[in-house]
């Protein structure tokens, strides 16, 4: 802990890790744990081309991320709430094991359906790792302390979605697409090894009961709304007979969570946090944040490749840009957050910069020099670092102790299910607009379908019109992603400006 944070207040936080060199320790373990469980999200990016090129059908290009993404929501409240009833070590042990052994399967994927059902099982684990590194965060460092070290966690997720892509296509490149899968593996069970031997076991003093019923409804209201925003590509049409049904069940599920909420000892997420206004409105940031944090990386990386003709090794090296907008955006605020204990501005100006950035690539067509693109990727990573770690923070800090790992679950719910709702959402604008153009391309059967190898090799004039369709039908897409983000912007500029306690919650 820095010296210069301490207060008088700090000797009264009892730290699950009291001595200072194994407490880092275990902060690298899970450091480890966020990066690798955010860097399955993101590293797919750059190679999802490659393997919609190989098992076709790109109608379910977005399933590859939202399955995931799926699947970690779904079970994120359950995660968090069983860290608060039985002890977080052995629940994020649980989860290490069951992301690994998702991993492998993704690795020995031989269609896309079988991809995607391994990644709806990585996905399971996944959420787990993510709820429960913020949690643990939580009993390590005292509130105000917890500022920067969650800022720390905050770099890890969004640096991920930056180096995914370029780690990915240098991967998909040199080894093929299925080692950005198996590549899991090692760091997988050196973590789950290091935490069993290193993190210590607190036993909560509250005797466990377990919402099964709320679990159960709060991952089918999650799933439905997910199901619903690709519903265009499955059902046809998002108003189809179908369509509508998945939203009749998801409100039904979602009505019949609020009322079993109302009436349990231990509810998954405690309906209490949300009487507080602070916490609604940085539940909607964290929604924002998730949907274009996260969820516009692999079609950032997508428009790099059909549009400037990169191949997935130079699109993944032009996220660098992003990557380091990320570093310095998440660290500086971070420690300002630490000392000054405010975090709204930070909000405000993480969602404004973002809203700029992708007004800007509308703007953006297949003569614009890279640098001025890498240019705006270091813009777009500057602003989600600055913001990223605010809905963690805020949330933790009017939440009770006991209910810590809830209001967390409630936090990465909101922010994962964004990412989940947005990625199918931008997929069927950008299906919608590029479906159909292929006919007047000499030479291009399906533009859909093309691989970045295909694309390079096309003659001049073929590839010059790719590019222009895919840029028309990416003009949408950063138009739909700057409305999301003027709605967080405005959550942001209603917050309360709250400072962060420098002392143990009681």
């Amino acid at each position: 802990m820095d010296s210069r944070l301490r207060t008088d207040d700090d000797a009264a936080y009892a730290s699950l890790v009291p001595d200072p060199r194994r407490r880092m320790l275990v902060v690298c373990l899970l450091m480890s744990g966020m990066f690798m469980a955010a860097l399955d999200n993101q590293i797919v990016s750059t190679a999802l081309p490659t393997i919609v090129g190989e098992f076709g059908e790109l109608e379910r290009f977005g399933w590859v991320g939202s399955a995931y993404l799926l699947a970690t929501s779904a079970v994120m409240p359950v995660y968090g709430k069983l860290g608060d009833l039985f002890g977080r070590k052995y629940v994020m042990m649980t989860a290490i094991f069951i992301f690994t052994l998702g991993s492998l399967a993704c690795g020995l994927a031989v269609s896309m359906n079988t991809l995607i059902a391994a990644r709806v099982l990585q996905g399971l684990g996944g959420g787990g790792i993510m709820v429960s590194i913020f949690s643990i965060n939580a009993d390590l460092f005292e509130p105000r302390v917890r500022a920067r070290y969650q800022s720390y966690s905050s770099l890890m997720l969004m640096a991920a979605g930056a180096v995914g892509p370029t780690l990915g296509g240098v991967l998909s490149d040199l080894f093929g697409w299925r080692s950005i899968f198996l590549v899991n593996l090692p760091i997988g069970i050196v973590v789950l090894t290091g935490l069993a031997f290193i993190l210590p076991y607190r036993k909560p003093s509250r005797r466990p009961k377990i919402d099964y019923a709320g679990a159960i409804l709060l991952a089918g209201a999650v799933a439905s709304m997910v199901l619903w925003a690709d519903s265009r590509e499955i059902f046809g049409s998002l108003v189809a007979p179908q369509s509508l049904a998945v939203v009749c069940f998801g409100a039904a599920c979602l009505v019949a969570w609020v009322q079993v909420e109302r009436r349990v000892p231990e509810p998954i997420i405690p309906l209490g946090l949300f009487a507080n206004p602070t916490v609604s409105l940085l539940l909607v940031v964290s929604l924002v944040s998730g949907a274009i944090g996260i969820g516009s990386v692999n079609y950032i990386a997508l428009f790099l490749q059909t549009t400037t003709g990169l191949t997935p090794s130079q699109a993944g090296l032009l996220f660098i840009a992003l990557t380091g907008g990320i570093a310095a955006g998440s660290l500086t605020a971070g420690r300002l957050i630490s000392l000054t204990g405010r975090y709204k501005v930070f909000s405000i100006i993480s969602t404004t910069g973002s809203l700029l950035t992708f007004l800007l690539f509308t703007t953006v067509h297949p003569g614009t020099p890279v640098y001025l693109i890498g240019l705006l990727m270091l813009l777009q990573g500057v602003s989600v670092g600055f913001g990223q770690q605010v809905p963690v923070i805020g949330v933790q800090n009017a939440a009770s102790t006991a209910d810590l790992g809830a209001a967390t679950g409630a936090v990465t719910l909101t922010r994962m299910a964004g990412a989940s709702i947005a990625i199918s959402i931008y997929g069927a604008i950008l299906t919608a607009f590029v479906t159909g153009k292929a006919g007047a391309i000499p030479g291009v059967a399906s533009i859909e379908g093309l691989t970045p190898a295909e694309l390079a090799t096309l003659p001049e004039r073929a590839r010059a019109l790719v590019a222009a369709a895919y840029t028309d039908a990416f003009h949408p897409v950063f138009l739909t992603m700057a409305g999301t983000i003027a709605l967080g912007l405005l959550a942001a500029v209603c917050l309360k400006d709250i400072r962060v306690q420098t002392g143990p919650k009681r």
